[in-house]
């Protein structure tokens, strides 16, 4: 009996998966496509291809997938229904029904990449290889275990900690581990990356030493944050107090200013290996040139729209990275998911109007539905990084034509319904984008927005089936700056919190942060400064949960937007319809809906329930609280 590795090449990317067969002597041939798993450790570009399959195997597109967790969160909504997401959003999830889960969030195959950097890790043990690839490729294995263990944690709980593989006919069952053997398990296995790979050169979208730092950062902050400090989170979670094995979720003890300054020695670790993009300015760059440097760091050098900066390439830490040859769905097709249906995209994630109600105004001033002039012109005067992540009503956008004929030669976002002469006639036109659409009378918004972060703005590509290139960034510069913050203002530190805060403020075309501002009026303002900054990028589910502010923030209603536009007296415009305010008045009105989405937080989603499979496959296990 033989066992062999299937080998597939396609672009540079090996994908390596065990087989097991039995035959007779006499038939004991080997496979010419296949490769027998003992020579894979033996030979130095099998070993390094089986540990860059587990990249593409368990990491699949990153955050970029149909459906986005910012759905999940106050930050959008999922258009569709049938996706099992109310079940979560509305508090019913439960072990049998678990309802829709985040590929980078699925138990199974978070433990099935475990699996594989455990076998990196115990046949690289004696190497048969080069012994600086070996080390780098343990490494690499080090750094994925523990980044598949922080998913796992942030989202479970404390999880069992398995360290080895298993033969077909062991015993499975294994109990969960405290939250701070977690915490410790993972920040080892990131000191041992960063050892171990030793500040190699690494190809894209493999780690690197700097990436394993700034892992360590946010399991460190996460691990001092509310939720993990039992005293406190036990008081607003009830089924936490009542739970059997409440360290599986924190500390009851220990010294909690001493994991602060752990993990602001952390963050400060990370970012003294890189630099981040224009995070050393002494005052704010102007408002489009911030709306650039945001979209450029969306972007990351991989869009040819006029006037991106391709060096902001450099705050991704580390990213998921595409190839057309290789990625044909999901990852290159994020503008088709959440784009808009008069483009005939799909609308999948819209942002919902309390996550737009936050964008500042462009002087540092909150905007208000109450204030007559905000009412009036909403999008007007805005956070230079609001034009850089939403598309309104009114917005510029691409070539419609090159997708949906010429119906709109003003290439702008139509998501209301206006006045507009038709055969010497008023009629009431709805917008091309709406779910009226005469394009597509689907796949359109709910809420009156789409997301424009992330969708490549080059003009040439507007077709709904042009794949985009844009990485998605597991860990960015900023949000190690941010891990900084953050720890500061915990300990007390106001002066270096706000000299960060304020760069990252000057860098979007923000101005600085009033010094009348300290104590928790800072905290919330650095809160709000991540919620906008993030945006999209699986931080702010976490954050909320971890800030224990989920009830005021998960649980919000649905906020959606109706616009109308109707003629000025003694104006008028015949079709085609096009955003003018010389002919038009505007009226915007807020509006809470319960019909798609019904949200309200229940507190035992502050920890996602451990499918029943999973507890019926070890009986070892305990559920989490509430359920």
């Amino acid at each position: 009996m033989k066992r062999y590795i299937i080998q597939c090449c396609s672009a540079a990317i090996l994908i390596l998966t065990g087989i097991t067969s039995c035959q007779k002597d006499f038939l004991d041939i080997n496979p010419t496509d296949q490769v027998p798993a003992e020579t894979t450790w033996q030979d130095g570009a099998l070993a390094e291809a089986f540990v860059t399959g587990i990249y593409n195997q368990y990491l699949g597109v990153g955050g970029f997938t149909e459906e986005m967790l910012a759905s999940f969160s106050d930050e959008a909504v999922f258009t569709h229904t049938g996706r099992n997401i109310n079940t979560v959003n509305e508090g019913s999830a439960s072990p049998s029904a678990v309802g829709s889960v985040p590929v980078s969030y699925q138990w199974q195959n978070l433990y099935n990449g475990i699996r594989a950097t455990n076998i990196t890790l115990e046949k690289l043990a004696d190497p048969k290889i080069d012994t600086a690839l070996a080390n780098r490729l343990k490494g690499e294995a080090h750094f994925l275990r523990a980044f598949f263990y922080q998913q796992l944690l942030r989202y479970y709980g404390g999880v069992p900690l398995i360290t080895q593989t298993y033969g077909l006919d062991e015993d499975y069952s294994a109990a969960r581990n405290t939250y701070e053997e977690c915490v410790n398990y993972i920040v080892a296995d990131c000191d041992s990356a960063v050892w171990l790979i030793n500040d190699k050169e690494m190809a894209k979208g493999l780690t690197s030493g700097l990436a394993a730092a700034a892992l360590k950062s946010r399991v460190l902050l996460y691990a001092a944050s509310d939720l993990h400090y039992l005293p406190l989170a036990t008081t607003k979670i009830p089924e936490l107090a009542n739970h059997p094995k409440p360290e599986l979720f924190g500390y009851a003890g220990g010294n909690r200013t001493e994991r602060w300054q752990k993990a602001r020695q952390a963050a400060q670790e990370a970012m003294s290996q890189g630099t981040g993009y224009k995070l050393d300015l002494a005052a704010k760059v102007p408002a489009e040139q911030g709306k650039l440097n945001y979209m450029s760091i969306a972007m990351a050098g991989y869009s040819k729209a006029l006037g991106l900066d391709a060096n902001a390439a450099s705050e991704i830490i580390w990213g998921r990275y595409y190839n057309l040859n290789v990625n044909t769905g999901a990852g290159v097709s994020i503008g088709l998911y959440n784009g808009p249906n008069g483009y005939h995209n799909w609308a999948g994630n819209t942002p919902i109007g309390v996550f737009v109600d936050d964008f500042e105004m462009e002087d540092g001033t909150s905007f208000s539905w109450s204030n007559a002039a905000h009412k009036a012109a909403p999008y007007k005067n805005r956070d230079p990084r609001f034009y850089a992540t939403i598309l309104y009503d009114g917005a510029d956008w691409k070539p419609r034509n090159l997708v949906s004929g010429n119906v709109d030669p003003a290439n702008q976002i139509q998501t209301g319904k206006y006045d507009l002469m038709q055969g010497g006639n008023k009629i009431t036109f709805n917008g091309l984008d709406t779910r009226s659409s005469s394009i597509e009378d689907w796949n359109g918004s709910r809420t009156g927005y789409y997301v424009r972060k992330f969708t490549d703005p080059d003009p040439k590509i507007a077709e709904a089936n042009t794949k985009q290139l844009i990485p998605w960034p597991f860990i960015r510069y900023t949000e190690v700056v941010f891990n900084f913050i953050e720890a500061s203002l915990e300990l007390g530190d106001e002066a270096a919190a706000r000299t960060w805060l304020n760069r990252i403020r000057f860098r979007s075309g923000m101005p600085a942060i009033p010094a009348s501002e300290t104590g928790q009026a800072l905290k919330d303002r650095y809160r709000h400064e991540k919620r906008i900054e993030m945006s999209f990028e699986e931080q702010r589910y976490h954050d909320a949960r971890r800030w224990l502010i989920a009830p005021e923030t998960l649980g919000r209603k649905v906020t959606f937007i109706n616009i109308t536009g109707t003629f000025k007296t003694g104006k008028q415009q015949s079709s085609p319809y096009k955003h003018d305010e010389d002919v038009y008045t505007y009226t915007y009105t807020p509006v809470t809906d319960e019909a798609h989405e019904n949200r309200k937080w229940v507190n035992k989603m502050y920890f996602a329930p451990i499918a029943r499979d999973e507890m019926n496959k070890n009986t070892a296990l305990v559920q989490n609280p509430g359920y």
